[in-house]
């Protein structure tokens, strides 16, 4: 039977260390000899599995990891007899591990050069190489022999541009098609799919327009690809012997989105000439497109799926539900009770413990405010009577991605002790279109912040949640929209800011790296915009912010120095108002470690009782 107890101290059947064992990320996936192969993290690194066998294919300390653009992405791959092909984070070489022997080295040992993007094409082993030369940063798509005593180990095919990406090499291996932006341009600005002759002499071309994004190439030489050229990411094709590309099945929903990464994948052709895609339009879903038409394909999945390969009618695909975490799934697109994970996607929770996502759109100054919204949920527990509970908003990062409805182990730990949620993609987000994407275009800082308040104030008014106990929590750019929101207003009566962007001046450059032009669309280019930056950035205002602060930081952030958060920990001492700050040895951009995991939630958990005045089964938050 549910006793009635205070919103916050609900007995939970999630600990902290659940959640962070819950949280297994996912890097790729593939067939080979009918198998599935599938990269995971595993105690803090990522390692390559295969079906059927319980151990990592990959012995310790072997961490698959790629630096590519910052972010890294598509660090591995399988050919069909199980020969895979992975960057050790440790050198970013590309190593080779045939099937029952040990891993041995590719490429050359230098410190200046980086790979990712590793792709087989055509039979082909292709690379996004990175290179730092004395004149600069250097990115060309390679082809890496599979041998390392080959006579010519390594072979550029392309470049030109300041980023390339996705490339993929036609049937019959004439022709090369990949992704190229310059600066300013992020990949989600503009990008084009070019393609060039490998046999004939010929400057590449581009096919798309506005954001391309996925070249790939069917049996008899077609190319497929998506671009937003309509407002949506659509996909579009060329057949073979042209260059005129025509409109495959538009939809207003996005298959495509913002290259993070490198080793994203929205669809893929199926031997038989159909298309696997995902339909994104705030949620995701999987359709099959064929000349008779589209249909959708039931699967427990809603956000963040990727198809990563085919075989016959069977997809791998990964993603996350709201009844399923994340995970590796095979799929048969003719026969949808085939449809089980191979890896993650098993709730470890019964069903009544999981918080329903109930999409939310609010008034915002710039238009609708999309979010999502997890209600307090726990078998055991029910609220004191006339109680509202509190709420905890979340801010994604990036600021150009977005977030869809699935379970979250972090929102479960939150709504299982009886705290509301509302996560919030505001203008700016990806999922919803151009439009709304291109909203935070010149304003970040402004609508970001807007939107995320116009959130909470609808939600206050709503009497879904305890107006004045409502807290704010982000990390990276979503750290900067809360700091600057804890300083604007005074609608949060907390904030959680997970290693936080809050001076825009210090990260802005032109190095070449791959955020390093993207405050010139947020923001504006500098010098010019100077003072725009000065005034967007939370450091700035600083003083300001009278509510408590939970700072966190990883000691080897190679995106935010942790020199940029000590400095509002400093600001906030100086003003003497309530904060906390964690400093988290060899913690990145993201915290990956269970230990660091786990300290971050009861932390968080920690400051949401010390402020809303409740006692949960963590010791509230000490703040200075």
């Amino acid at each position: 039977m549910a006793r009635s107890l205070p919103f916050g101290s609900w007995p939970s059947l999630l600990s902290a260390a659940d959640a962070a064992a819950g949280s297994a990320r996912f890097d790729g996936a593939s067939f080979a000899s009918g198998e599935a192969y599938w990269a995971q993290s595993v105690g803090g690194r990522m390692t390559v599995f295969r079906q059927h066998q319980e151990q990592p294919l990959l012995p310790e300390p072997f961490n698959v990891r790629s630096r590519v653009h910052m972010y890294g992405g598509g660090a591995w791959t399988v050919t069909a007899d199980g020969t895979v092909f992975f960057v050790e984070a440790s050198d970013q070489r590309v190593w080779v591990l045939p099937p029952g022997e040990a891993p041995r080295a590719l490429t050359p040992a230098c410190e200046a050069t980086t790979y990712g993007g590793l792709t087989l094409s055509a039979g082909v082993l292709l690379a996004v190489r990175e290179r730092r030369l004395p004149g600069g940063i250097e990115r060309d798509i390679v082809m890496i022999a599979p041998r390392p005593d080959a006579d010519e180990p390594i072979v550029s095919l392309a470049s030109g541009t300041d980023f390339v990406a996705q490339p993929a090499l036609s049937p019959d291996a004439a022709n090369l098609a990949w992704v190229g932006w310059n600066h300013p341009d992020m990949p989600w600005d503009h990008a084009d799919v070019y393609v060039r002759s490998l046999v004939t002499e010929g400057h590449p071309f581009s096919v798309s327009q506005g954001a391309g994004v996925q070249p790939q190439w069917s049996a008899r030489g077609d190319l497929f690809f998506a671009d937003d050229r309509t407002g949506r990411w659509n996909l579009r094709a060329v057949p073979a012997g042209s260059a005129t590309s025509l409109p495959v099945a538009p939809a207003d929903g996005d298959t495509g989105g913002a290259l993070w990464v490198l080793g994203l994948s929205w669809y893929r052709l199926l031997d038989d000439g159909r298309i696997l895609a995902v339909r994104t339009d705030g949620s995701d879903r999987l359709v099959v497109i064929s000349p008779d038409g589209q249909r959708e394909v039931s699967t427990p999945l809603s956000a963040g799926i990727m198809v990563h390969d085919v075989d016959g009618t069977r997809a791998l695909v990964s993603g996350a539900g709201e009844r399923v975490p994340g995970g590796i799934w095979v799929i048969d697109v003719d026969d949808e009770a085939v449809a089980h994970p191979v890896a993650g996607g098993v709730a470890a929770w019964p069903d009544e413990w999981l918080p329903r996502a109930e999409p939310m759109t609010f008034a915002g100054p710039q238009g609708d405010v999309h979010a999502f919204f997890y209600t307090p949920t726990n078998p055991r527990a029910e609220a004191l009577p006339g109680a509202l509970p509190p709420a905890l908003v979340m801010v994604h990062g990036g600021p150009s991605d977005h977030t869809s409805p699935a379970l979250s182990p972090t929102i479960t730990y939150f709504t299982s002790r009886g705290i509301a949620v509302c996560d919030v993609n505001y203008g700016g987000s990806t999922g919803y279109g151009r439009a709304y994407r291109e909203r935070l275009r010149g304003q970040w800082g402004v609508v970001d912040v807007a939107d995320v308040v116009a959130a909470a104030d609808a939600l206050a008014a709503s009497g879904l949640v305890d107006a004045n106990r409502i807290a704010v929590r982000g990390g990276s750019a979503g750290g900067w929209t809360v700091l600057n929101a804890l300083a604007r207003t005074d609608r949060f009566a907390a904030g959680i800011a997970r290693y936080p962007v809050t001076d825009a001046r210090a990260l802005a450059s032109d190095d070449g790296e791959f955020e390093s032009r993207y405050f010139d669309g947020l923001i504006g280019p500098l010098p010019e915009a100077n003072d725009l930056y000065v005034e967007r950035s939370p450091l700035t205002h600083a003083a300001e912010i009278k509510t408590p602060v939970l700072l966190e930081q990883g000691t080897d952030d190679p995106v935010v120095p942790q020199s940029q958060p000590e400095m509002i920990r400093d600001a906030l001492a100086a003003n003497r108002v309530p904060h906390a700050y964690l400093l988290f040895e060899g913690e990145g951009h993201g915290f990956r470690r269970p230990e660091t995991l786990v300290a971050s939630l009861e932390a968080e958990l920690g400051l949401l009782s010390t402020v809303f005045e409740f006692e949960a089964d963590v010791p509230p938050l000490a703040l200075s």
